[in-house]
């Protein structure tokens, strides 16, 4: 659009000017050009359809005060707008503004909220995390609204899930007469998110009908959770609803079931996974998908899917260097994994934090301390970045692993933050090998002190001591951790037969097939000592022959 075509606005209607701000509202100077003119003609206020697009159009280029400012033009604003206005500060993530433009609403005279309005406010409560105006809010809805709607009753149900305050969303639930699936999905929502997915489970089996928003929201849950049996077991449910009930799989669902996968190394489930998003419309080029792609064959052990996977993607975010790059971490390939990183610098992108812990871990996995000091200074230094305290957990482990304890100290001396567990484990566990006692029982006090549940840390120390013949200490360790209650966490296996996941706890015989499988064991046990025994008498028979 021409500035001569601006200039033709002069003489456009009303109407007019609104068909130009849908056909130009995309471009800001034009944009602010037409609100000039719009105001030279006067009366635009009195137009809501004007007024509404022009906030709106502002909006869409991510302007929220440029369109505050429209607003405050608007002599006597009805509540359709000021509902716009919250909003528009609600989708730039705003939400202490949209709550600011609710409170002058309330104050003013001419309009009074309505169901639209206090659902934005609420909404903003929910975001915000601000559970004194969202109860407020509550105080209002009857004052304002005769009868509520199924769209004030979600709002509410959100809001106080999302503030973890599950039992009064639960309360708001169980008064309600007409609960449509979007009221059932907030409260399951909410146990989700204060961590109670026993609740949630149920709630989701009570649940009279389920959509796609349901079905993914417990399965995150459940990975989140660290529980990913649970998840995949339910998206194996999910794949069989009927498909009228429109419960396909959406990207977030898909990226939380290759997490999933990702945790128990569940290869087969994750190719068959693969081999579905090949045929979806849209998701083989979904950078999320594929970013999830290279982190769940790279965890199951199949680096080379992950490799080819990297090299395809015609576009690639920060995540998708960042995840190639712990891949290779993950399985010792420290070169390669700093090769991804000059490669992603050159390309222009800045990386962040994130990225900085999984090539320091792959030069700590691979051994590479010369390469990892390199890049912890070009982090500190070069991009002027803070360090986590991950990352000085990062280089600590990098000394250790390279026995460079004395260089893993002094770092630890030099930090700005006091050391966490992680830090004082590692220590610990350096000890174990160079049978430093002192300096084991002192990151062993440590780190009891920080995680006194931890197994982990009363192993090692007992291990350090009992390798020292110290068994009154070593006994201490013990009583210790039987006075605290605390057991060593059994090790955990999975394995997938048929779509179904089985786990199996060391020591444990709770397994549906724990006897079948028990006779198995023991055969192939008996069989092993029968192969062992004929090795002896082979080897004896040929040192006979021999001689």
């Amino acid at each position: 659009m021409t500035h001569t075509q601006i200039n033709k606005i002069h003489g456009f209607s009303l109407d007019k000017l609104e068909s130009l701000l849908e056909k130009w509202g995309s471009n800001y100077n034009l944009l602010s050009q037409i609100l000039s003119h719009t105001i030279r003609i006067g009366n635009f206020h009195h137009n809501s359809g004007c007024s509404s697009r022009l906030l709106n159009a502002y909006a869409k280029l991510n302007k929220p005060d440029e369109a505050r400012k429209v607003f405050d033009l608007i002599p006597n604003p009805n509540v359709g707008l000021w509902t716009s206005l919250q909003n528009l500060y609600l989708n730039n993530k705003q939400p202490t503004k949209a709550l600011m433009v609710f409170s002058e609403l309330i104050l003013s005279d001419s309009e009074k909220p309505d169901s639209h309005s206090i659902v934005a406010a609420l909404s903003a409560c929910a975001r915000s995390k601000d559970l004194k105006n969202g109860s407020s809010i509550h105080g209002m809805v009857y004052k304002y609204i005769q009868e509520p709607r199924p769209n004030v009753h979600n709002a509410l149900i959100d809001m106080y899930g999302k503030n973890q305050r599950v039992v009064l969303a639960e309360r708001v639930f169980s008064n309600i007469d007409f609960r449509d699936v979007a009221i059932w999905t907030s409260l399951l929502h909410g146990y989700i998110l204060s961590g109670d997915m026993e609740s949630a489970k149920r709630v989701f089996d009570e649940m009279p009908h389920r959509n796609v928003v349901s079905w993914t929201a417990l399965i995150v849950g459940y990975v989140r959770k660290k529980n990913p049996i649970e998840a995949l077991e339910f998206f194996t449910r999910m794949r069989h609803v009927d498909k009228g009930d429109n419960c396909n799989p959406t990207t977030v669902t898909i990226v939380a079931v290759l997490s999933g996968c990702a945790d128990i190394g569940a290869l087969n489930l994750g190719s068959s996974i693969h081999g579905y998003i090949k045929k979806r419309k849209g998701f083989a080029s979904d950078v999320y998908i594929n970013n999830g792609l290279i982190d769940m064959y790279g965890k199951s052990g199949n680096l080379d899917s992950s490799v080819k996977l990297f090299d395809n993607m015609k576009r690639k975010d920060l995540f998708s260097w960042t995840t190639m790059i712990s891949c290779l971490a993950l399985n010792s390939k420290g070169k390669q994994a700093i090769s991804i990183f000059e490669a992603m610098v050159e390309s222009g992108l800045k990386p962040n934090e994130v990225t900085f812990l999984s090539v320091l871990s792959a030069c700590s996995h691979a051994g590479l301390v010369n390469e990892g000091e390199r890049l912890f200074e070009k982090f500190v230094k070069g991009y002027k970045m803070k360090p986590w305290i991950e990352h000085f957990g990062c280089m600590v482990d990098l000394f250790i692993r390279a026995g460079r304890l004395e260089k893993a100290i002094r770092l630890i001396k030099e930090m700005p933050m006091k050391p966490d567990a992680v830090i004082w484990r590692s220590l610990l566990g350096a000890c174990l090998g160079s049978g430093n006692l002192e300096l084991a029982e002192i990151a062993g006090e440590k780190a009891v002190e920080l995680e006194p549940d931890d197994d982990a840390v009363y192993v090692l120390l007992w291990s350090i001591y009992r390798s020292r013949n110290r068994w009154d200490d070593a006994l201490r360790v013990m009583k210790m951790m039987r006075e605290r209650r605390i057991k060593k966490m059994p090790g955990c296996s999975w394995i997938e037969v048929d779509g179904v996941f089985h786990e199996f706890l060391a020591e444990s015989m709770q397994h549906g097939d724990g006897n079948d499988l028990s006779i198995v064991l023991d055969g192939i046990n008996e069989q092993s000592k029968m192969d062992t025994f004929y090795v002896f008498l082979n080897e004896h028979e040929t040192m006979e022959l021999v001689s």
